[in-house]
């Protein structure tokens, strides 16, 4: 993408911001860069902590006398322009004059309701609460080319990276085999010590000199005896899962099994390994999403925060040329990785923002409940429990994400939207959360995600 129309537009226009959800982990990132990108203003921010919003502010850089506390829309109304506005009602947002909303509460309840009052409005919004789209999506993106406004994912965030990169290959009429991304931290191994690292900030360094018997890739044994060393480390993560699902309701890629394969895997292996069974890869099908774990030595660039595609070598003199360039090519030379190995969070967000609002460009422009993300019982949950999403990760004590194509989803209860809810009947071992399990009908987001299934 070239942005130098952008970047040289003399309208005199410029995007006027609100964030909900703004001063902690992503939302700080985009707070911080806001003021940096001409284009683009920071109207209002939401939270239910103005104090700690107005100490954010002032530490990147905003002046006291510029930031004004609201509590009504009358406050609203008589701030200065070019104040920057706190409200604690996210009800609020829309009375603030802003042409972008973005949303970063991970509430699935707020964000959907924040952002189906704005879109109905024509304020564009840009989602980065994934745990939202994954049931809400559909309906939102519908919602906005009903009312002429701009539904987006985020650059900053892996699920609207990685669908750049699928875009770029539809356009260049490549076929993917599989889209995905790397887990979110790396296990790194010292070759002179045999000490290995979980990047996860809380493990400590473990002895196991002896993964070197299989840190040559040598076809699926050497996954599995990898998987075998690291089984302390290794599950299956709901943050993982969702973002897969909204790449999923996207590009219509299906996923590779329930819970996905997350074979622990070196960058430069990924071309021999996310390709089908019949030519010495993991997958079963092609057209999917997946995920790995990272497998580096302590002196090689990190995959964790990454994006990759799998795509197919069909002219092999071409793919010979691009592989002399140093591009990550099978053995064989019939299938190569194109990757990202990075995203940078709310750096990255005002670029679609700004496609957003200048050029009407949003994530896409069809989206569908391709796949749905569910819940599997861990062991046997009596009835009356009540489920709740919490953690690092969002996850649900006591269940096991899974990651179902919609036609064969039949009626598992979508995984984001059990947060709270009490189950009417036991659940055993192994089976799914059903809507025979709960009562979700009250919820307005069930009946967005209801309708986002007939699409």
């Amino acid at each position: 993408m070239d942005y130098t129309n952008l970047l040289n537009d003399s309208s005199g226009k410029k995007s006027k911001v609100g964030i909900i959800g703004a001063t902690r982990g992503y939302g700080y990132t985009l707070l911080a860069q806001i003021p940096k990108v001409k284009l683009m203003d920071l109207r209002v921010i939401c939270s239910r902590h103005p104090d700690e919003c107005q100490a954010v502010l002032k530490e990147i850089g905003y002046k006291e006398n510029q930031i004004v506390y609201c509590e009504t829309k009358e406050a609203i109304h008589s701030a200065d322009e070019d104040a920057v506005l706190i409200v604690s009602d996210y009800r609020l947002m829309p009375e603030c004059g802003i042409t972008a909303l973005v949303e970063c509460t991970g509430n699935t309840t707020v964000s959907a309701d924040a952002a189906l009052t704005a879109l109905k409005r024509g304020i564009n919004v840009y989602m980065v609460s994934k745990e939202t789209d994954s049931v809400c999506g559909p309906m939102l993106n519908q919602t906005a080319a009903e009312n002429g406004a701009v539904y987006s994912l985020v650059n900053g965030d892996q699920p609207r990276n990685l669908l750049d990169i699928c875009s770029w290959a539809n356009l260049l009429g490549l076929e993917i085999i599989a889209a995905g991304k790397a887990s979110e931290y790396d296990f790194v191994w010292n070759r002179e010590t045999g000490m290995l690292t979980y990047t996860d900030g809380n493990s400590k360094p473990e002895s196991m000199p002896e993964i070197i018997d299989c840190w040559r890739y040598h076809g699926k044994e050497t996954l599995d005896a990898r998987k075998h060393l690291l089984k302390n480390y290794t599950e299956v993560i709901s943050a993982d899962l969702c973002e897969m699902n909204l790449v999923s309701n996207v590009t219509g890629l299906v996923p590779s099994s329930p819970f996905l394969n997350y074979p622990v895997a070196k960058t430069s292996e990924l071309a021999n390994i996310f390709i089908p069974e019949e030519d010495g890869g993991i997958l079963k099908k092609t057209g999917v999403v997946d995920v790995f774990y990272n497998l580096r030595e302590e002196d090689e660039a990190s995959f964790c925060g990454g994006e990759f595609i799998i795509v197919r070598c069909e002219n092999k003199k071409m793919w010979d040329i691009l592989k002399s360039k140093g591009h990550i090519i099978r053995h064989n030379d019939n299938y190569a990785c194109i990757y990202y190995p990075y995203h940078y969070m709310g750096l990255e967000t005002p670029a679609s923002i700004l496609l957003g609002d200048f050029m009407n460009i949003g994530t896409h422009a069809e989206c569908r409940q391709v796949s749905v993300l569910a819940g599997v019982a861990k062991q046997d949950i009596p009835k009356g429990t009540q489920l709740k999403v919490a953690g690092h990760h969002h996850s649900i004590d006591g269940l096991v994400p899974e990651l179902l194509e919609q036609n064969t989803a039949k009626n598992a209860a979508p995984f984001y939207l059990l947060n709270g809810a009490v189950l009417l009947k036991d659940v055993k071992k192994g089976e799914p959360v059903t809507l025979e399990h709960v009562d979700l009908s009250d919820l307005p987001t069930f009946d967005l995600y209801k309708k986002g299934t007939e699409l």
